[in-house]
């Protein structure tokens, strides 16, 4: 049973991990490998910090060019450590290894994220 981490008293009904909120709708096992191995096992391994985790993936994102996970990934970033002007400053490197237009979308996602 899941407890209110403001009363740590068991609670009647469990948050919604994010896995569920995004994917549990319509596709509960994906949503429960998001939560369980992606976040509960990849992002946890001791070999790297939640820090570098987030520059690592904001930067394959940049380079792949997915601005939907893109925008998700520089708030964790934030939250991970990762200052405005460092993801910025990740942006601009990767111009020159991804592509100027893969960097220009992910300058106008980190603009609208930024704004957050």
């Amino acid at each position: 049973m899941q407890r209110d981490t403001a009363t740590s008293r068991p609670s009647a009904t469990p948050r919604p991990t994010q896995g569920q909120k995004l994917f549990g709708d319509i596709a509960p096992k994906f949503a429960e490998l998001t939560d369980d191995v992606l976040f509960g096992d990849v992002w946890a391994r001791p070999g790297l910090s939640a820090r570098d985790r987030s520059l690592a993936t904001v930067s394959a994102l940049i380079a792949m060019n997915r601005p939907d996970q893109l925008c998700a990934h520089l708030l964790i970033a934030r939250t991970n450590g990762l200052t405005e002007e460092e993801m910025i400053e990740a942006i601009t490197h990767l111009a020159f290894y991804a592509g100027w237009p893969s960097a220009v979308t992910a300058i106008s996602v980190a603009r609208e994220v930024f704004k957050q």
